[in-house]
């Protein structure tokens, strides 16, 4: 059982940075790059300090690996360490597009207990605690039935390093466009997952992500009762950067048509 007081600090963090984002957004912001198409903003770091703030002065013996922070290599010091993506959207919230959100996940002795993702423009909060099920704004939800591709909309998202790897992406996105009614791409993995969470979407898949990309959201489908595994099926670590996530019948056609894209180019 998860102590309450965890469950309200994700809450809290999450709503805390979502408000810094609506007092930055479509305002003049300072925008840097970490990489040719990765940015990071005034808002990303405010947010990220301040959910720091928040629990160093509430949980001072917690880890935080934060986006904008700690290396994603480093090794966990202790048993609770909170997984947060100040601004998952950025290039969105960059360009004045209200597809963003804040993900805040607490793993405790390497295991996601709580995931907690803030779309502060729709002013949409998604929970989950493991075991407790998922809910939007306090109502619960749920995967879609959907089994078959024909009949799926889904989404995906594409790395920072596309361009040195282009054709992998491109060969697993044209066998989903043959197969599926429609694909999407958002822009916020975390919002990717708590649409196939709540039904909007049917699946998604991605690569080349983060642990703070995914772990908020992977719990939150999980617990609406779709199913979250690795690329090829395997089972799901949010540190291994890689997702699939539907609805329990059309997994298993998501993770083939994946395997079908890759064999197109012999992998």
């Amino acid at each position: 059982m998860i102590d309450p007081l965890l469950t309200a600090t994700a809450i809290e963090g999450a709503l805390l940075a979502g408000r810094i984002h609506r007092r930055y957004f479509r305002h003049p912001v300072s925008i840097a790059k970490k990489g040719i198409t990765d940015l990071v903003t005034t808002a990303d770091l405010e947010a990220e300090r301040a959910f720091r703030d928040l629990i160093a002065a509430r949980f001072p013996n917690h880890d935080v690996l934060g986006e904008e922070g700690a290396s994603a290599d480093d090794p966990p010091r202790a048993s609770h360490r909170w997984i947060v993506d100040p601004l998952d959207g950025t290039t969105n919230f960059a360009h004045g597009l209200a597809l963003f959100s804040v993900s805040v996940a607490l793993e405790v002795d390497g295991a996601v207990q709580v995931g907690v993702v803030f779309d502060p423009i729709g002013r949409e909060l998604f929970v989950a605690e493991r075991g407790g099920g998922a809910r939007l704004n306090g109502l619960p939800i749920g995967v879609t039935g959907c089994d078959t591709l024909v009949d799926a909309v889904l989404a995906t998202g594409f790395p920072y390093t596309v361009r040195d790897e282009r054709r992998r992406q491109v060969d697993v996105f044209a066998t989903f466009l043959e197969e599926a009614r429609a694909i999407r791409r958002l822009g916020s993995a975390a919002l990717d997952l708590c649409y196939v969470a709540c039904g909007r979407f049917d699946g998604y898949w991605e690569e080349k992500l983060n642990a703070w990309d995914i772990a908020a959201g992977a719990l939150i489908v999980a617990e609406a009762g779709g199913r979250v595994t690795g690329i090829s099926g395997q089972p799901f670590d949010p540190h291994a950067g890689h997702v699939v996530a539907s609805g329990p019948l059309l997994h298993a056609a998501m993770v083939a048509g994946v395997a079908r894209g890759l064999r197109h180019r012999g992998e």
